[in-house]
């Protein structure tokens, strides 16, 4: 099983217990995040919990020091130690961003990657991230980049979905339209 796969695993179940147990789902979310950034931030740590010649007792150990020093929900206190006792800390930060996309998926929000050549001012990214809740029936997250390849327009994509509006793709298809149309002439005429 990959590492994201196992990551995605431990998010179900850790948010199929929190939901059971009717508690607060984003806190949880924040404090996962949390450690991730604070694993992520310190090298000396990272490479602790990273490393296989490190007994999972050791890596245990070092989780209850962390959690004795800033107190976690309790199930996301057993969740690091049973990664801990499993010696599958390296998965922290792909079950953070899984349970992240469950959480947003409870809460019917979708996250959308939108690229204008240039900014856009904040009263039509509402515009956008309206017309493409009504697209996706969901509330979406908008997160801006800029692209000036792109000549003009905008590109979405949510998840897999692309809406692409671009200018440089619609000059693309039309001169894709006008080679098969030369092509279909030069055919035609050919057979006069």
């Amino acid at each position: 099983m990959t590492a994201r796969a196992a990551a995605r695993r431990y998010a179900r179940a850790l948010f199929d217990v929190a939901l059971a147990e009717r508690l607060n789902l984003d806190r949880i979310g924040r404090e996962l995040s949390d450690v991730a950034v604070f694993v992520n931030a310190n090298e000396g740590l990272q490479r602790v919990l990273a490393n296989p010649a490190i007994p999972a007792s050791r890596k245990r150990g070092v989780i209850e020091q962390l959690l004795s020093l800033n107190p976690l929900t309790s199930v996301v206190a057993r969740t690091l130690l049973l990664l801990a006792e499993r010696d599958r800390l390296i998965l922290l930060p792909e079950l953070a961003r899984a349970y992240e996309t469950r959480l947003m998926d409870h809460h019917q929000v979708v996250r959308a990657e939108v690229t204008t050549a240039v900014p856009l001012p904040a009263d039509r990214l509402s515009a956008l991230e309206r017309a493409l809740a009504d697209a996706t029936g969901r509330r979406v997250q908008v997160e801006s980049h800029v692209d000036p390849a792109i000549v003009g327009g905008a590109v979405a994509r949510i998840g897999s979905t692309v809406y692409d509006g671009s200018v440089t793709t619609q000059l693309q298809k039309m001169k894709k339209q006008l080679i098969e149309a030369e092509h279909a002439s030069s055919a035609a005429a050919g057979e006069l």
